[in-house]
């Protein structure tokens, strides 16, 4: 087990009207509030816009508003966002939706705590050194933005997404009502598990030893995963399911499976430049490129692939050809992936030519190597691309 610190102070209330909650949880923090939501037909119809507003009112605090959110979220709605936080003295952000509202509540949060541009921390010219406190209203669970540090943006003037991390930005509360979650599409509904379950694998496929704890705290999370995702796709109205994966998809992300060893992300990264070139659903571009990822740097950690394949898949061991289990292990994360819908190639992503990929590797390498399991340069990055067409 390697050397940690781990944090994670954010209050989790799960509980059929859980949303309601938030006037009063607000009102503990500040008078004033900036509410962030997609601005969308679900936020105003669900009649979810109404009762976070009513609430709101009646616990006495006064609500300002960022709609219009968009997936990859942009730097250009984050700075409207810290504008309107400079103008009004606001002392909370309220964020109601997936991880692209909470995301961009986390940049306005930080941004107004700056006097320069927001881009600065995404382009590592500047360190953030605090933000305002931020709640969340979990509408989609998916990224686990709920209870993590991190916070991705789009530039679309660059064309660059890029990632700020720091634990004084994870949420101060997060309200999770599953009934907020039985209308959301399957389409959504399956690139969410992909998510979560990805960010599992970013932490399971490691290079730290004796972990045997977390080893099996991130088996077991993916396990339960393969359980409620089975049962979503026969109902996608099972509260019990949709109950679980909200919480899945905290504890997959808030970085307990990470403690004590270290972490990969290539994955997460190469597919980030996949959204900010072709507009790419997150959790699609993961569905296309973890199991080439797994195909290209599997022979870094042949036993952790193998085991990965028996404790989480149930595959039996060869023990004269582990290469051959490691892959069937791989194979079965694909399958999994793609059996609910989930994109196999970078085509059925809208990906129909290779003119992007040498940039999309250079920029995913821009500040170095990445990658934990295995260091990835350029060459390796588009490597990986090309597996994927």
């Amino acid at each position: 087990m390697d050397n940690f610190e781990f944090m994670s102070p954010t209050k989790f209330i799960l509980e059929k009207d859980a949303d309601l909650l938030c006037g009063s949880e607000v009102k503990k923090i500040s008078d004033n509030v900036l509410f962030v939501h997609y601005g969308d037909n679900f936020t105003y119809e669900s009649g979810l816009h109404a009762r976070i507003t009513k609430a709101l009112e009646e616990a006495g605090v006064t609500c300002y508003e960022l709609p219009g959110v968009e997936p990859n979220p942009k730097v250009d709605l984050v700075r409207k966002g810290i504008e309107l936080c400079k103008k009004h003295t606001i002392g909370c952000i309220l964020a109601a939706g997936g991880g692209s509202v909470i995301d961009t509540a986390k940049a306005v949060g930080i941004g107004a705590k700056y006097d320069g541009d927001v881009w600065d921390f995404y382009s590592k010219k500047a360190v953030p050194t605090g933000s305002l406190p931020v709640g969340t209203i979990m509408t989609l669970p998916a990224t686990g933005s709920e209870g993590s540090n991190g916070s991705v943006i789009k530039n679309p003037e660059t064309g660059e997404s890029a990632d700020v991390m720091a634990d004084f930005i994870r949420p101060v509360f997060t309200l999770m009502n599953p009934d907020l979650t039985l209308t959301v599409p399957k389409r959504q509904t399956v690139f969410g598990i992909i998510d979560m379950f990805s960010h599992v694998l970013e932490r399971y496929f490691s290079s730290s030893v004796n972990t045997y704890l977390t080893d099996y705290l991130c088996e077991g999370v993916m396990k339960s995963i393969l359980v409620n995702a089975k049962a979503l796709m026969k109902d996608l109205k099972d509260y019990n399911a949709r109950a679980e994966l909200m919480w899945t998809s905290i504890v997959a992300h808030n970085g307990l499976l990470a403690t004590g060893r270290n972490q990969d992300w290539a994955t997460h990264t190469i597919g980030v430049q996949l959204g900010a070139q072709y507009n790419c659903v997150h959790g699609a571009t993961l569905s296309v490129l973890f199991p080439n990822w797994a195909k290209y740097v599997y022979k870094e950690n042949l036993p952790r692939f193998v085991q990965f394949a028996n404790r989480v898949f149930g595959i039996e061991i060869d023990l004269y050809d582990q290469e051959k289990t490691a892959l069937e292990g791989i194979e079965k994360m694909a399958e999994f992936f793609h059996s609910m819908g989930g994109p196999a190639t970078l085509a059925d992503l809208g990906v129909e030519n290779d003119e992007k990929i040498r940039q999309m590797a250079e920029d995913a390498c821009r500040f170095g190597s990445i990658g934990g399991l295995k260091a990835l340069d350029a060459d390796d990055v588009e490597a990986i691309y090309r597996l994927s067409m």
